[in-house]
């Protein structure tokens, strides 16, 4: 194409996205700031055999379209469709699912070695990094070894629009910024260059002295030189939505045949006025929005996050000790209320969930309460700093996270189903999982109260569900159950079994689930099956209340949105085998594999965690395992077990 038919077809990506994000939200805002950057990555390198990794994966939309697959936008980030995300099994031209961020460059580094055993010298890696990817510990380590090889070809492309989610933050990206605000200054020395030298007598010495006047701007402007004291070429910085400049670029460090980083300025939001003029996140990832105005089409409704934003000021104004704490996701986590009212309680430290942690314990440390607010996914990236820097010391860190469980259409690296598996190999943490909004207020309160050990607060993606009041709250008192008002230990009973059934069945529901057992627990009771429904408030560790809870039925069931291996099923059943081993455990939970991209309601009916699917195994349940005591009831067409005898176990 020549620069006008690709300056069109720019354009007609650009509207394409717009229409097809519009329908059910995606991320917007980084794909319009790619599009001239990913046109020419195409026209310069030779994908698939050069494989080309975006950091993070949300900006290769305009990649899956050029690589044959935009008839498929109409179903992106759903069941079957295309993911949000770079996918294998979508397209050879996608080498990773990449959508944790600052991983694009190990990748590069771990393929460029391949390449270089297999004696495929031809072959150059490209590592698309941006969107605050930088500021990731985990693509610093990646550049020290990049680097050391002269020899092998690496092009990093930092794709700098001064963004994650909301303006990045940090020394390196103050550097950054300072170098957008001369972007022309290279262009002209170039000029220079090509002019200058040919000047008879005095061209070139002044050349010279121009070429170390030039050095020492970069020096003064610091990532220049930083990159080049790591043994990196640098290139830029390069105007990321002029097509010809980013193509000249790309092949003058194709060419180099070695590491070579390439600064490219975009802006995120890139010719749709509506992401252009949202200075909190240039639309970074809208709901389902109306094309031509930008705004959401749905009725806001109250979340989870809302109701954990508000509470923490609330707390913030009660509590000068508290800070705030973030990886990148200031909004989405809900910490933007209180950063505006405590701007000096609180601190983003960019893509870089270690840190964060670490950080937290040292500020625990000096006297402080931190709450670390993240997505449940990205818990996985600072477990070490959780289980060694905060409960080693038996810190009061308290950590929030959003999205936890199934969380839908971004598909198996974003569900957060790792966190309670994780959170129970972890000594002296007490994790809480709040079933509606005023219970997530309680939680908090008592979890900033703690402060000889971490404690984690984990509640779903979406809409608050209606308040479920609790029967009665107790809690152990050596072999006795008593009255509680609150605090880590004590349970809500939330349904018993009507006048004249038998305790056969304690269902444990932990977190958001507390409905679907109500649900489940009424459908057996119309079977005949009396059940007992308890919401532990904190899960882990389980709380000694109930193994005198279990001894009281036949049979106890847990109901969790986690993995089952490791997770609150799986203490519960180790509790009990040593407390009360007559007593069999059912553990409903995630199984432990990688689920794909559909929403949270499809998954959790092909999982069998509805109210309908958790009341048929547990009647299932009830007849395999006591089939001596069993009657048919009329009409009903399911075996229930016969009333208990007095000490039956």
């Amino acid at each position: 194409m020549d620069p006008e038919q690709l300056t069109a077809l720019a354009a007609e990506i650009r509207d394409f996205l717009v229409q097809q994000v519009s329908v059910r939200g995606g991320h917007l805002g980084p794909n319009l700031g790619v599009v001239e950057l990913t046109l020419a990555l195409h026209r310069v390198f030779d994908s698939p055999a050069d494989p080309i990794v975006f950091d993070t994966g949300h900006q290769a939309y305009v990649h899956k379209i050029v690589t044959g697959r935009s008839d498929g936008f109409g179903a992106l980030r759903t069941r079957g469709g295309l993911s949000g995300y770079p996918s294998r099994e979508e397209s050879v031209h996608d080498w990773v699912e990449n959508s944790h961020a600052s991983t694009s460059l190990s990748y590069a580094d771990g393929l460029a070695k391949a390449f270089a055993v297999r004696g495929e010298r031809n072959r150059t890696v490209v590592g698309v990094i941006g969107d605050g990817a930088m500021t990731g510990g985990m693509a610093w380590e990646a550049l020290n070894n990049i680097a050391a090889a002269k020899d092998r070809p690496v092009v990093i492309v930092l794709n700098d629009n001064g963004r994650s989610y909301a303006p990045t933050t940090g020394g390196m990206a103050q550097r950054m910024a300072a170098l957008r605000l001369k972007p022309g200054y290279e262009r002209l020395l170039d000029q220079v260059k090509h002019t200058l030298p040919k000047a008879p007598v005095v061209g070139g010495p002044m050349y010279s002295a121009l070429h170390a006047m030039k050095t020492a701007v970069k020096d003064w402007l610091l990532p220049p030189v930083m990159f080049a004291d790591l043994g990196l070429k640098y290139l830029g910085p390069i105007d990321g939505h002029d097509i010809a400049e980013l193509e000249q670029a790309l092949r003058r460090a194709k060419g180099f045949r070695g590491p070579v980083l390439v600064h490219v300025l975009t802006r995120k939001g890139q010719g749709y006025p509506p992401a252009e003029n949202d200075d909190l996140e240039q639309m970074h990832s809208p709901p389902a929005f109306d094309p031509l105005t930008g705004r959401p089409v749905a009725v806001p409704t109250a979340t989870w996050t809302g109701v954990f934003s508000h509470e923490l000021v609330r707390a913030g104004r009660d509590r000068d000790d508290l800070v705030a704490i973030t990886a990148a996701m200031s909004g989405p986590t809900g910490l933007d209320a209180f950063a505006a009212e405590f701007p000096d309680r609180f601190h983003d430290v960019g893509i870089a969930e270690q840190h964060a942690l670490t950080s937290a314990a040292g500020l625990a440390m000096g006297g402080v309460h931190p709450v670390v607010a993240l997505y449940a996914t990205f818990l996985n990236r600072a477990f070490d700093q959780l289980l060694m820097d905060a409960a080693l010391h038996r810190l009061g860190v308290t950590v929030v996270l959003d999205r936890a469980g199934v969380t839908g259409e971004d598909g198996p690296s974003h569900h957060g189903m790792w966190d309670l598996s994780l959170a129970a190999l972890v000594p002296g943490l007490s994790a809480a999982a709040p079933r509606d909004g005023q219970l997530l207020a309680e939680l908090f309160a008592e979890a900033i109260a703690v402060e000889d050990g971490p404690t984690l607060l984990r509640y779903p993606k979406g809409a608050v569900p209606e308040p479920i009041p609790a029967v009665r709250r107790i809690v152990a008192d050596e072999d006795r159950l008593v009255p509680a008002a609150g605090g880590v230990g004590s349970v809500d009973v939330l349904a018993e079994p009507a006048a004249g059934q038998e305790h056969d069945v304690l269902l444990v529901a932990v977190g958001a689930f507390a409905g679907a057992a109500m649900d489940a627990a009424a459908r057996l009771a119309d079977q005949g099956i009396g059940v007992t429904v308890v919401d532990p408030r904190w899960a882990l560790p389980v709380p000694t209340a109930l193994p005198l809870l279990a001894a009281q039925h036949r049979l106890v069931v847990t109901l969790e949105d986690g993995g089952r291996q490791g997770g609150v099923g799986a203490a519960v059943t180790d509790l009990l085998t040593d407390r009360v081993p007559g007593v069999p455990v059912t553990v409903l939970a995630l199984p432990q594999e990688f689920l794909e991209a559909a929403s949270r309601g499809d998954l959790l009916t092909d999982l069998g965690l509805t109210a309908q699917a958790v009341a048929r195994r547990i009647t299932e349940t009830v007849a395999r395992t006591f089939p001596q005591s069993r009657e048919h009831t009329g009409g009903s067409g399911q075996d229930v077990p016969e009333r208990r005898a007095a000490g039956e176990g």
